[in-house]
């Protein structure tokens, strides 16, 4: 029993590993489009709002949410409530820890990655980045510690919805991505494109339609 399992997992390791090697240059295209708008729109609320030496806004975790909710959009760590309730549980952990046990940065610092990852795994929102989100909490800038818990508000949860919208438009530009991979997200826009279209087509054949009848109606 435990060989079968073995070859098994064996097997499913190599279809994953070479179903990544298919990734063709539209997948390129789309996860480099998806990575620059989302991190692009956060770069220029930092710009805007704070100094250059202030890194505030811009996280360096959002970097690698970015590289699973645009360029590994079918994994499960990358679904919205991961990314979502990865970041959140683990920036309360991080702002947490640091309150408690500001001066001892050998304990608060693997502490509140350990425990955000627990958390995180018993409301089954793992999220890899969410340990760096905890961990900035502890060792970010001056800024980012005084912002104490409104770190969690922005810049996590502004960041991470940022991010999340991004994904949501251009993972579903095209019929080859579908993100979340449940497919209720993607349903849900195609039945509002398809409702727009129906519209667009109706009125387009009436007005088309319109004058026809005037003609019939002055002969």
């Amino acid at each position: 029993m435990v060989r079968k399992r073995l070859k098994r997992s064996i097997r499913v390791s190599r279809y994953v590993i070479y179903k990544e090697t298919l990734i063709d240059y539209k997948e390129h295209f789309w996860s480099f489009l998806g990575t620059f708008i989302g991190l692009g729109l956060i770069g220029f609320l930092q710009s805007s709002d704070f100094s250059k030496e202030e890194t505030i806004f811009l996280i360096g975790s959002f970097g690698a949410s970015s590289v699973l909710i645009y360029g590994a959009i079918q994994s499960p760590l990358a679904q919205p409530r991961n990314v979502l309730g990865g970041h959140l549980i683990s920036a309360l952990i991080g702002v947490t820890i640091y309150k408690f046990l500001p001066d001892l940065l050998w304990l608060t610092a693997p502490l509140a990655v350990a425990l955000s990852i627990v958390a995180m795994q018993m409301t089954k929102t793992l999220h890899p980045p969410g340990g760096a989100t905890a961990l900035i909490a502890v060792i970010g800038s001056e800024k980012i510690k005084a912002l104490g818990y409104w770190y969690v508000l922005s810049p996590v949860l502004t960041g991470t919805c940022i991010l999340l919208l991004v994904a949501f438009i251009f993972n579903n530009m095209t019929s080859h991505r579908k993100y979340p991979t449940d497919g209720r997200f993607t349903k849900t826009v195609k039945s509002i494109l398809h409702h727009k279209n129906y519209r667009f087509t109706a009125m387009k054949s009436s007005r088309q339609s319109t004058p026809s009848r005037a003609r019939e109606t002055n002969k």
